[in-house]
């Protein structure tokens, strides 16, 4: 996705329209109808202003998907068939309300899946401020892990809402959910700086214009 692309997004997101957004920014709509065609680009202070009215990081704005490191196909067959995996496992675990198993730390919430040589395992402390960890092994030899820490904001929070957007994660964002997803009044987004093999990122929902959620996140290949 690129700036023009996902300026339209956060613009209707906030129920504006172009003259309303070229308003607050104190710029013409011409100017906005141009940055939404892809043929203009705004200065570093409009940028700045966008990032403030629509709750979303300078980077995540500027940064676009097919530039950012996280291609379809690392042309690493190894990695390709890892980050298969571990989105295989996102969709059979706690996104997916499966394979939940026995806690291996006291009062953890721990989920488990395995295919062919790959083992996926999951583990939780906490509720609504929660910390864990995921990780991968190939062959009983850890090669993944991600740790993450988050906490719910508001009552308003979902988290059949947040298993959905962590089941439509692809292989150009395999990390945690994917890098914006909307369903009625709920809205998902997720960057990231890195790649598979070394990362950080962080994730937010938000219900209507209310942040109700966010989470931290890091990890990378083990070696």
């Amino acid at each position: 996705m690129i700036f023009s692309e996902k300026l339209q997004i956060l613009r209707k997101n906030k129920g504006l329209t172009q003259e309303a957004l070229a308003e607050k920014l104190n710029v013409s709509r011409q100017a906005v109808a141009k940055w939404e065609s892809g043929q203009a680009y705004p200065d570093i202070f409009n940028l700045i202003q966008i990032s403030d009215l629509t709750g979303v990081t300078v980077d995540y704005l500027v940064r676009d998907t097919e530039c950012a490191p996280n291609p379809v196909s690392t042309g690493e067959p190894d990695l390709d068939e890892l980050i298969k995996f571990r989105l295989e496992a996102n969709r059979n675990t706690y996104a997916a309300f499966m394979n939940e198993t026995n806690s291996t730390r006291l009062d953890s919430h721990d989920f488990r899946y395995e295919d062919g040589c790959y083992t996926y395992h999951d583990t939780y402390v906490g509720g609504e401020q929660f910390a864990g960890e995921e990780a991968v092994w190939k062959k009983g030899k850890a090669v993944y892990a991600m740790n993450y820490l988050g906490r719910v904001l508001a009552k308003e929070f979902s988290g059949n809402f947040l298993k959905e957007a962590l089941r439509s994660a692809d292989v150009r964002m395999p990390y945690r959910g994917p890098e914006y997803y909307q369903n009625g009044d709920y809205t998902y987004k997720c960057s990231v700086s890195g790649d598979f093999r070394w990362f950080q990122g962080y994730e937010e929902i938000f219900w209507q214009d209310n942040k109700v959620y966010e989470c931290y996140f890091h990890g990378g290949l083990m070696r």
